[in-house]
């Protein structure tokens, strides 16, 4: 079991390496997403580099790469703790979030809701910045 995962568009590299730092400096395990690149051909590329090449995969369903990732990151949602979702968030955060919800997960928000949605009634806490949050832990 994992203290944290942090949940968040693989374009944001930069914020949540920094929270996964941070979290890790304070004591805490906290799955990181991003050991396993989105690209395994452009690995040292930039995030927008690689999501390029993933979003261009057609056959994704069939797609062994795809499948590993999906199994890694179901793994490290599962043995999490607490799941953060740090906005800006993607479809697939969405989802996950909705699975870390049904497996009873704490769930905690970082970031500006962009419009109001029902649905974010499912996070237990809510901090505006990283530094926020930080502070609580």
């Amino acid at each position: 079991m994992t203290d944290y995962t942090v949940l968040a568009k693989f374009r944001n590299k930069e914020k949540v390496e920094y929270l996964i730092r941070e979290i890790r400096k304070r004591g805490f395990t906290c799955y990181n997403f991003f050991d396993t690149p989105a690209d395994p051909d452009k690995k040292g590329k930039s995030p927008d580099q690689q999501m390029e090449s993933f979003e261009k995969v057609k056959d994704f369903y069939n797609n062994q790469y795809f499948k590993y990732i999906f199994e890694k990151d179901l793994r490290g949602l599962k043995g999490a703790n607490k799941v953060i979702v740090l906005l800006l968030a993607g479809n697939s955060v969405h989802i996950e979030a909705g699975i870390a919800y049904g497996m009873r997960k704490e769930l905690i928000l970082i970031g500006e809701i962009e419009k109001p949605e029902s649905l974010y009634l499912i996070f237990e806490k809510r901090y505006n910045t990283i530094e926020d949050f930080l502070k609580t832990i």
